[in-house]
């Protein structure tokens, strides 16, 4: 077998069987990641986000390099419209990032999980509001469930559910700065993380040297102060790419609209983690709220469905008529032939 044949046998996505089981695990990694945090609570959250930055910055980045998608990166980060669009995701990442560790260390998971429950919703008003998509009735219909479930909670407990629409808005925001590059996943996270390395070595500095600390108060530097505080955090980097890396060479091989199906799994994880583990309490304006979000997020995914099966009705039917007019132009093609064939003058035998 020839080195180009193996490369290009391993660039091949995997089969729908292995692809659905690598979203699942990613799913499941993202919805058990508030374990992680929580075991982390005495650690400040900016600490926290900083070696998750610099870790990933080592997984992804290495990882990039070893398949060849280091070069993408670079090019990405050379480019000034690209390198600005990288370094506000890089900031709404960064944002989301915190508030979800922040989120879960003070007893506020179960908020959290509502933000990653109502992201694709949020995601479908920016794109109306930013990027002039429309929506359909089904669409309309799900946004409005959302804003409901949103204002009950905010009658009820007295404050809107800050920490859920922010998580929510971040990173849909975050999407929205990726939707115009045609720099791939890898590369781009590879690329935002390098943005933000050199701030989150800043801060890690300034813990360990001056004794900084956050917004938490929580006495920092604890890098190295303890060999299970520091295999933790490292560990944080294949926490974040792991998962990251499984999604995106998977999610080619599925219909999106599964995808988005299994992605569900993610919040749901979050919210037993938080019911059951944590023990957070629950207001009796939750349920409805959920029920509410639950229901929108059917309406959402049924029509996705839908759209997607008369996608492919319609590629199919193309592919059928393209193939149809291909067989008549042959079968015109062979006739004119034959008909050339027996019209065209005999040579006289010597």
């Amino acid at each position: 077998m020839s080195a180009g044949t193996s490369r290009r046998r391993d660039a091949q996505p995997p089969r729908p069987g292995a692809a659905a089981a690598a979203i699942v695990a990613a799913a499941t990694v993202w919805g058990l990641s508030p374990i992680y945090y929580k075991a982390l609570s005495h650690v400040p959250p900016i600490e926290i986000l900083a070696h998750r930055t610099l870790w990933s910055l080592f997984f992804i980045g290495g990882f990039a390099a070893l398949s060849g998608r280091g070069p993408e990166a670079l090019r990405a980060l050379a480019e000034c419209a690209s390198a600005r669009a990288l370094a506000f995701a890089a900031a709404m990442i960064s944002v989301n990032w915190l508030l979800f560790i922040w989120s879960v260390q003070s007893g506020r998971a179960v908020e959290a999980s509502l933000g990653y429950y109502i992201f694709p919703l949020v995601a479908a008003g920016l794109g109306a509001a930013w990027l002039g998509e429309r929506f359909n009735r089904a669409q309309a219909a799900a946004l409005a469930l959302a804003l409901a479930a949103t204002g009950l909670l905010t009658w009820g407990i007295g404050r809107p559910p800050w920490i859920a629409l922010a998580l929510a808005f971040s990173f849909g925001l975050y999407g929205i700065a990726k939707k115009g590059l045609s720099v791939g996943p890898i590369a781009g996270v590879a690329a935002e993380v390098a943005l933000l390395a050199p701030i989150a070595a800043l801060w890690l500095a300034g813990a360990h040297l001056w004794g900084w600390s956050d917004f938490t108060g929580k006495p920092g530097g604890l890098f190295a102060e303890g060999w299970r505080d520091s295999a933790m955090l490292a560990f944080s980097g294949v926490l974040t790419g792991a998962p990251l890396i499984l999604f995106s060479l998977a999610a080619r091989r599925l219909r999106y609209a599964t995808v988005g199906l299994i992605s569900y799994l993610n919040p749901t994880l979050q919210f037993l983690c938080a019911t059951l583990l944590f023990a957070e309490p629950l207001s009796p304006w939750h349920g409805p709220a959920l029920a509410l979000i639950w229901l929108g997020l059917a309406i959402y995914t049924r029509d996705g469905l839908a759209q997607e099966r008369r996608a492919r009705r319609a590629v199919a039917e193309l592919q059928r008529a393209c193939a149809s007019t291909r067989s008549s132009a042959a079968s015109a093609s062979g006739a004119a032939a034959s008909e050339a064939g027996t019209s065209a003058p005999q040579n006289p035998r010597a």
